[in-house]
């Protein structure tokens, strides 16, 4: 934790809110390695930090995700990362948010440790060469104007460009995206 963080730290948050199409639906609950999709990045924030919550659409189909988990509901509409990313830092209440996708099956605490121990900015993202996870990141409370003002036709990239983030390096294998079923058999390929 840095100086300038509040004594209560920072919260995990795995987003889970989106449709599904490529995958063909409930990402979350898609079964990868015989453990749904979002038990992954899920250890990977409670090794490391506490609270730990999930933002999902009312709608969206979650599996059991555990005790000490909260589910946070973000609006229905718009589907946009941003929404999640709004809903977990206002739910912070003035703490930093690190988020993660529920489709990054290879994030290890490791990269959650370096995105806490990276200096203070308002956001830190993962990086692995020219690949950048923004759905991998640290977000400080400040952050949480920016994406507000953000409208739901902005690119999720363009807007966190805007807060003119730090990088972490990580593995390249860490930044591996879930999106269809390829995706999903490279993971259990790389986990196996």
């Amino acid at each position: 934790m840095n100086a300038a963080e509040p004594a209560a730290g920072p919260v995990g948050v795995v987003l889970a809110g989106g449709a599904g199409r490529r995958i063909g639906g409930a990402k979350a609950s898609t079964m990868l390695a015989g453990r749904p999709l979002i038990a992954y990045p899920l250890a990977a924030l409670r090794a490391v930090l506490a609270p730990v919550a999930v933002v999902a659409k009312r709608d969206s189909d979650l599996p059991p995700v555990g005790y000490g988990v909260e589910i946070w509901r973000e609006p229905d509409e718009p589907q946009h990362p941003l929404v999640g990313i709004i809903e977990a830092l206002r739910r912070a209440a003035g703490r930093s948010v690190v988020v993660l996708a529920c489709d990054l099956p290879l994030v290890t605490p490791d990269v959650i440790r370096a995105l806490l121990a990276a200096p203070p900015a308002a956001a830190v993202l993962a990086r692995a060469g020219d690949d950048v996870q923004p759905l991998c990141a640290r977000f400080g409370p400040g952050t949480l104007m920016s994406f507000a003002a953000a409208g739901s036709r902005d690119r999720l990239q363009d807007v966190v460009w805007s807060l003119a983030p730090a990088f972490v390096e990580v593995d390249p294998d860490v930044l591996l995206n879930v999106n269809d079923p390829a995706g999903l058999a490279l993971a259990e390929a790389r986990l196996g």
